[in-house]
């Protein structure tokens, strides 16, 4: 029960229930740990993201919003949840969100490996032609600062198809990289649009887009659950 543990720490990771929901150290909101992001002390006293959920040793958890972790640094929060003296960069903030980024693009580019990325405008717009691969596309992928010309075609597609009942309802499009970044993980050039296809890798990051996006959307009043933008 979350009665018989701090609110705040845990000791690694856990498998009982109860270690899905944890509190956040700044607003005391007792949440999912889907929308809280893990940090722990680095060997060397300093406070770091733990992303991924897999750093050892005593965790804080804090809401996924820049906001909430600038305001945690201003605070001073990580001392007093680690009843310890640790170093806390003024811009952690920042360093958290790139290693969200970071994150997203390591699972991308796993997924690429694992054959589950199609990238290139005219081979995803093959693929939503082709019945057999459409069925498999779990999202489009767009750089966030890709030409709107291309993607409202791409996006026009996708609507077409979920209006003949082949697509999913509420098809996510992701516009969480930039075109270097969807380079970083794709190791190609220029990549502006992408096709995510059904695997383990893409729901990892699918997973890792949406809180990538939850943090960077999470105070603007926005609904930042799925990580992208629906289609219809």
């Amino acid at each position: 029960m979350l009665a018989s543990i701090d609110p705040e720490l845990d000791f690694g990771p856990r498998t009982e229930k109860s270690a899905t929901m944890r509190m956040c150290a700044v607003s005391r909101e007792v949440r999912p740990i889907d929308e809280l992001i893990r940090f722990v002390v680095a060997p060397t006293g300093e406070v770091v993201a733990d992303v991924k959920r897999k750093l050892p040793g005593r965790g804080l958890w804090v809401s996924a919003s820049r906001r909430t972790v600038a305001e945690a640094v201003r605070r001073h929060q990580f001392r007093r949840g680690f009843k310890r003296d640790v170093r806390v960069s003024p811009a952690l903030a920042d360093e958290t969100e790139a290693l969200l980024v970071r994150s997203a693009i390591e699972a991308l580019a796993i997924a690429a490996k694992a054959g589950q990325v199609v990238c290139g405008f005219a081979k995803v717009e093959s693929a939503l032609r082709d019945r057999r691969i459409r069925n498999t596309v779990q999202a489009l992928i767009h750089a966030a600062d890709g030409a709107p010309d291309g993607i409202r075609k791409l996006d026009a597609l996708l609507r077409q198809n979920a209006g003949n009942n082949t697509e999913p309802e509420g098809f996510p499009t992701i516009t969480a990289l930039t075109s270097a970044e969807l380079d970083l993980a794709l190791t190609r050039s220029n990549v502006i649009h992408a096709a995510l296809l059904a695997g383990p890798a893409s729901k990892t990051f699918l997973s890792r887009s949406q809180t990538l996006v939850r943090y960077r959307m999470a105070d603007a009043d926005k609904t930042a659950g799925t990580g992208t933008k629906n289609s219809d």
